[in-house]
């Protein structure tokens, strides 16, 4: 038998995206700061993942380009963890390499997007598709837990739908490839199509939630309304806003 002094394990963790938009250092740790103070205890300690893919006009983002560290300090200094950028434009990759931090091809799969100043667009065009939907019957696992998840605890159905037959205690993580049905009362966060679908939905008998998100889009508990609180709710995604309504005869 041979002793090894570590293992090397996949994990599945919950990763919060930086979508920079526009950076002006001046500006962008109070934009941050309000926005993580709609939820502190969610984003406290929060591993961060930086994406430049949003970024306009990139080759004149002089302080970028010149320094990179200081961004990286803003995330540290609001008590967020940088793990690295994504998505990063040629024009930016050296003084970004230079912060030590890793460089990823492409966003993570299961992730929780912020965008910071995103400024409206105007729609010049409109380009109707049309497109012929062939129904398929698609078979998926679902994973079936009958106890209450406690909080601390994070439960993730990977390739599968969650089934939960007890509560979701305020400050636990249920999370599923697939849709998260809720027999009880959800009152702590729920991300349901964290690998991407859009179709993914969320159901719940009792709706107290701290968070909840789609395919990576999420509505923090502040935002959450009010007249659906403590009744049968579902949580859809159309186009990237989260529609939360009521069950169909609730």
């Amino acid at each position: 038998m041979i002793d090894v002094s570590f293992q090397l394990k996949g994990s599945a963790l919950t990763v919060v995206v930086l979508a920079l938009i526009d950076y002006n250092p001046k500006t962008l740790s109070a934009e941050l700061k309000e926005k993580i103070d709609q939820a502190p205890h969610f984003f406290d300690n929060s591993p961060v993942l930086i994406s430049l893919e949003k970024l306009e006009n990139p080759e004149k983002c002089t302080a970028l380009i010149k320094n990179a560290a200081p961004l990286v300090q803003i995330c540290r200094s609001l008590n967020l963890q940088p793990l690295g950028f994504t998505s990063v434009p040629e024009v930016l990759l050296a003084s970004v390499q230079a912060t030590g931090l890793a460089v990823l091809s492409k966003p993570s799969e299961r992730a929780l997007k912020i965008p910071i100043q995103e400024s409206a667009k105007t729609l010049e065009a409109v380009i109707e598709e049309r497109v012929v939907i062939e129904e398929r019957l698609v078979q998926r696992v679902s994973k079936v837990i009958t106890r209450p998840v406690r909080s601390g605890q994070q439960i993730y159905a990977e390739g599968a739908d969650l089934i939960v037959l007890a509560q979701v205690s305020e400050g636990a993580e249920v999370l599923a490839d697939g849709h998260i049905h809720i027999y009880g009362s959800l009152r702590g966060r729920a991300l349901a199509g964290v690998k991407g679908d859009v179709g993914a939905r969320i159901f719940c008998q009792q709706f107290e939630a701290e968070l909840v998100a789609i395919a990576g889009n999420f509505v923090l508990q502040e935002a959450l309304p009010k007249e659906l609180f403590k009744k049968p709710t579902q949580i859809s995604l159309s186009g990237e806003k989260v529609i939360i309504e009521a069950l169909a005869n609730s």
